[in-house]
């Protein structure tokens, strides 16, 4: 479990006052545990301060902060800094402009699976993507798993967390960006134009691509599936598709 990676890292703030502190240096916080049902003055300022400034608050039983922590004195509130400064949507804009390439990007839908999205970053930044964008609910963020399992990866390109994952597709499509959903019942993935401003989607390891999010797609493009398993490992799949983008914009011709 991820929580008991948390004790052999330096990544967890625990105590009120301290998870205070934290919030005034604007220290790059991931999220932050709170103990269910708690409305202490100093843990709903905690929850205010967060809420100004995006950080996810998750209300937990002091089980699982005392798992989180260590079993540290918590006080009810823990909070897990990130590995890594998310950075803004206009970033992933700059970077590409600065290579001058066409934007390409990629959008994990709803990944929980710390070790998949890191893998799903590694192979982003490889494959020359300019940046990936994650939603901040029902998703794992930058945490310390995710930035090994890039293997350094979020160290070179821009991840952007956002409130509302629909209407920043609507915002990159308002910029030119043509929007590909991998899921189930699309176009073959290898005869599509990907050499222009694209994004790639891919959803969760469980769910696949929401439907909202699927509706707010331009194409759906799909794997073939030829085994007993009707699914790919979330990061197989978007490392596939990156591959087939980096493929055609390098003009390497298939035989």
């Amino acid at each position: 479990m991820e929580g008991k990676k948390y004790n052999n890292l330096e990544n967890v703030i625990a105590g009120r006052n301290s998870v205070k502190e934290a919030l005034k240096s604007n220290k790059s916080i991931d999220s932050i545990y709170i103990s269910k049902g708690s409305h202490l003055n100093v843990i709903n300022e905690i929850r205010i301060e967060a809420k100004n400034k995006g950080i996810v608050v998750k209300e937990t039983d002091n089980k699982k902060l005392d798992y989180i922590s260590g079993n540290s004195k918590h006080q009810g509130v823990v909070a897990i800094i990130a590995a890594h400064k998310y950075s803004e949507l206009e970033d992933i804009f700059v970077n590409a402009n600065n290579k001058g390439e066409q934007p390409f990007i990629i959008i994990a839908d709803g990944i929980e699976d710390p070790h998949n999205l890191g893998a799903i970053i590694r192979t982003a930044e490889c494959s020359g993507a300019h940046g990936v964008i994650i939603p901040k609910r029902r998703a794992t963020g930058l945490t310390h798993v995710v930035s090994k399992s890039s293997a350094g990866a979020i160290e070179h390109i821009p991840v952007t967390r956002v409130s509302n994952l629909s209407s920043t597709i609507e915002e990159i499509k308002k910029r030119g960006v043509w929007v590909y959903g991998a899921d189930m019942n699309g176009a073959n993935w290898c005869e599509q134009d990907l050499i222009g401003p694209v994004a790639i989607v891919v959803g969760s390891e469980g769910n696949g691509i929401s439907r909202l999010i699927r509706e707010k797609c331009d194409f759906i493009i799909s794997l073939p599936i030829n085994g007993c398993i009707n699914s790919l490992n979330a990061s197989v799949a978007a490392g596939i598709i990156m591959y087939e983008v980096c493929r055609q914009r390098l003009g390497i011709l298939s035989k």
